[in-house]
């Protein structure tokens, strides 16, 4: 796809925030009419349609909404054809906890793989990679645990509502911290993050 049909990079910074809380409006909204299975049924059909709009951001497939993704039409498949909500419940936990491991896990090889998935979008130095991995691997294993309270402490609608009005506005506020992070360590002079004098 050419430059020039791709969305400029403020409007990317914009699109993808509404991409990733589009479907779980649906989700939210359709298990509010009708029940968790019909909810699931619109979630994973969403999903799966808002899929190729990141490409279309990115100009390629962005690794963590493809992984998430795939896990949304696994565990919801396996919700609806078993009729068991546990499922498509535990999946962002498993979700969570898989980013948490991976990220980690290439931390203590010395890899941070936050940089192969990003290094296009941020200039950071070894030491800000690393940093921003080791950050967002432990804010993975506490979304885990939020979703975990979430669905085993109370009902589907308010674990339905917690996704929607708890962990995505935390995911929000905790990339919005990570900026001091991205000033203080980024590799160049054009730093898009340096405070104006």
């Amino acid at each position: 796809m050419s430059e020039d049909v791709k969305p400029a990079p403020r409007k990317r910074h914009v699109a993808a925030p509404l991409l990733e809380i589009g479907p779980l409006v649906l989700f939210f909204i359709a298990n509010g009419k009708w029940d968790i299975f019909v909810g699931t049924t619109v979630f994973v059909v969403a999903t799966a349609i808002v899929l190729p709009f990141y490409r279309w951001l990115e100009g390629r497939w962005p690794i963590m909404p493809l992984v998430g993704g795939f896990f949304v039409v696994v565990f919801g498949g396996l919700t609806l054809w078993l009729q068991d909500a546990t499922f498509i419940k535990l999946k962002p936990t498993i979700v969570n906890c898989l980013f948490g491991v991976i990220l980690g896990g290439g931390l203590l090889f010395g890899r941070p793989l936050l940089k192969p998935i990003f290094g296009s979008a941020f200039q950071l130095t070894e030491t800000g990679w690393k940093q921003l991995t080791l950050r967002w691997s432990l804010f993975f294993f506490f979304l885990a645990v939020v979703n975990e309270i979430a669905w085993r402490g109370f009902s589907t609608e308010t674990w339905i509502a917690s996704k929607l009005f708890v962990s995505f506005p935390l995911t929000m506020i905790f990339a919005l911290f990570q900026i001091g992070l991205l000033r203080r360590n980024w590799d160049g002079p054009d730093n898009p993050f340096a405070k104006e004098s």
